[in-house]
């Protein structure tokens, strides 16, 4: 799983079917005919997710308005994405990765460099899927804080 596919604006976005954190399947076909906003993050209550996730929580109300649904993928069970869910007051889906496929279809596990060290893990990445399921943006390696502003700069809402 370390060879990184990347995937690029034009690209078919990767279908899925993964379980929110109450066990209920969300597939990305319910999606359809809408943008979305998928974001990967490498886990649920860590300082940098937690700054993320509070981050699109925050502008949540400017997204949904301008037409984009969020979903944050990450390979934690849904347990742990409940508790996480909760302490944060998070109203998107949070969506458990745990056999990391889907991860890796969209490149967004693999190596990358952790202080100064080479690791396999996830690989903190954004997407932005147009309404007949083609990839509009593919952002990897981004930054937990101050990504969302610069999404929402970029996607202009």
């Amino acid at each position: 799983m370390t060879d990184n596919v990347r995937l690029s604006p034009g690209d078919a976005a990767p279908d899925f079917t993964l379980p929110d954190a109450d066990g209920k399947p969300v597939a990305l076909s319910e999606y359809r005919g809408q943008s979305v906003v998928v974001y990967f993050y490498p886990a649920a209550g860590t300082p940098g997710c937690t700054k993320q996730a509070c981050d699109f929580r925050d502008n949540l109300a400017e997204l949904n308005t301008a037409g984009f649904a969020v979903l944050g993928i990450s390979p934690d069970p849904p347990a742990k994405l409940a508790k996480f869910r909760d302490a944060e007051n998070l109203q998107f889906p949070l969506l458990s990765d745990e056999d990391r496929s889907v991860l890796a279809a969209y490149g967004a596990y693999g190596e990358k460099q952790m202080y100064g060290r080479t690791v396999t893990g996830v690989i903190r990445s954004t997407f932005v899927i147009d309404p007949k399921g083609r990839i509009d943006q593919a952002l990897y390696n981004v930054r937990a804080s101050g990504h969302v502003a610069k999404l929402r700069k970029d996607l202009r809402v």
